[in-house]
């Protein structure tokens, strides 16, 4: 929970960290016309920012201290500013000692896939170090 809250752009942006069961946690955004551009829709580096955040959580919590070398995101539908609450959901492709590959879906409660995106990172460390 630290990481995310020392990363101050999630609350700009107002993004929200719940934990989940399995004791770590996931971002989820409301978004409003603070996030959308012209159109009323999530701006598209919102959506990646919260993937993101999200994948290199993920890393943490297997403590590996990364930074991004290369992401990619594909849109499937557009997050309008009445769609309900979106949230992420990540996961760890490869765990490697320099680099790990994550990807990360953007959905809401029912399941519908607004985003996906998969990234690569490079291993700058541990966590203790």
């Amino acid at each position: 929970m630290e990481f995310y809250h020392a990363n101050t752009v999630i609350d700009f942006l107002q993004i929200e960290v719940v934990p989940t069961d399995d004791g770590e946690a996931r971002l989820e955004l409301c978004v409003d016309s603070r996030h959308a551009n012209l159109y009323s829709m999530a701006h598209g580096g919102v959506l990646t920012t919260m993937a993101d955040t999200a994948m290199g959580a993920k890393c943490l919590a297997l403590n590996k201290r990364v930074v991004t070398i290369s992401l990619t995101i594909e849109f499937m539908h557009a997050v309008m500013t009445d769609t309900p609450r979106v949230f992420t959901e990540a996961t760890v492709l490869h765990d490697g000692r320099k680099t790990m590959v994550c990807e990360c879906k953007i959905l809401d409660a029912k399941g519908k896939l607004y985003a996906k995106a998969s990234a690569t990172f490079f291993v700058t460390g541990s966590f203790n170090n």
